[in-house]
């Protein structure tokens, strides 16, 4: 039997960065990869000479109609950003029945332990306690306490509730809150069986003392936290954006930061100009590293392996994320490159 092909277009991602030597072995085995081994996307006449005999993209490889209609045997397009992008047209794919897939739930649980770390330094002034002491200038004990607080029974609202927000409010367990979650595209049985309730916008910003930002980016939400928005949040309160910036009025949030606790692991342009605004802030920042951890990696080279092996022998995917056609043609994730990870919200 011919060995099915498998196209590896992961720019920005690296191969390397994704599979490790044993699993590049593993990769070889189940089929012929065609790739070239330079930083980049594949060039556009080896993709097009490629697609007649493909059986598996892996990348974030262009994809229109006419493209896939070149490639018969096509089975599976993974993206490995995280996202699921417009360039690949979802409705030919669900058409021919061709799965779209996301590595997006390897970097859950990793952007949710950092979410849940920047909102503990914001809570007890953990960095800013360390430069305190590195300067000379700490105060000891309840002095040096007077502005913290605790997470513990707390009312914590997460917005957005997809793999992201779900891995976080397994860490939360732990502090018994009160956890509020809004989220449109799910109905509130869902969000009570999680034991969460829904709510809207305004009562879970204003009821809540932490918010944590999870929502993805959407035709429909570019800057839904706005001026208005962060408003009806309490003094003190804290604000921790891990998702992606767009859904924010950026210069909104500088000007509520201080009266709110902020902490952001994105941001609108990155890398961030040396001259942005944000830099002097008193925003807790953090350089769009949440997510991508030795850990996620890895773990994403074995979700591939395991669902490409299941998709190469005719059987569905069970380890990575599949798009669902209508959500999908909603997101607006912008594409990333390799040292700013991006990340999904996990809606589709």
């Amino acid at each position: 039997m011919t060995r099915p092909i498998v196209l590896l277009d992961p720019h920005p991602r690296r191969a390397g960065s994704i599979f490790d030597p044993e699993q590049m072995r593993r990769l070889q085995a189940m089929a012929e990869i065609v790739t070239e081994h330079i930083d980049g996307r594949l060039p556009a006449a080896l993709v097009d000479a490629a697609l007649p005999r493909v059986s598996a993209v892996l990348g974030q490889t262009d994809l229109p109609a006419e493209r896939i209609a070149q490639a018969p045997h096509l089975k599976a397009v993974i993206n490995v950003e995280g996202n699921f992008l417009p360039n690949v047209d979802a409705t030919a794919c669900s058409a021919r029945g061709i799965e779209i897939l996301s590595v997006a739930p390897v970097f859950a649980v990793p952007v949710a332990e950092m979410a849940l770390g920047l909102a503990l330094d914001l809570a007890r002034g953990i960095t800013a306690g360390d430069r305190a002491m590195r300067e000379g200038r700490e105060a000891y004990g309840r002095l040096g306490c007077a502005g913290s607080v605790l997470l513990s029974r707390v009312t914590i609202g997460l917005v957005g509730f997809g793999n992201l927000g779900r891995a976080l409010r397994r860490l939360l367990e732990g502090f018994r809150s009160d956890i509020l979650v809004h989220d449109p595209w799910l109905p509130a049985s869902a969000i009570a069986e999680e034991g969460c309730r829904a709510c809207g916008l305004d009562e879970l910003l204003g009821a809540s003392d932490a918010v944590f930002l999870l929502a993805g980016a959407t035709k429909d939400n570019p800057g839904f936290i706005d001026a208005g928005a962060l408003a009806r949040m309490r003094d003190g309160a804290i604000l921790v954006l891990a998702s992606r910036a767009a859904i924010v009025d950026f210069p909104a949030l500088l000007a509520e930061a201080g009266r709110l606790r902020v902490a952001t692991d994105v941001f609108p342009e990155e890398p961030v100009p040396a001259d942005d605004p944000v830099r002097r802030s008193s925003m807790l920042l953090s350089s769009h590293r949440a997510g991508g951890i030795p850990a996620a990696f890895h773990d994403m080279g074995e979700r591939i392996l395991d669902d490409l092996a299941l998709i190469l022998r005719g059987l569905p995917p069970v380890r990575l994320q599949r798009a669902n056609l209508q959500t999908m043609m909603q997101m607006r994730s912008k594409p990333g490159r390799e040292g700013a990870e991006p990340r999904s919200s996990g809606r589709n």
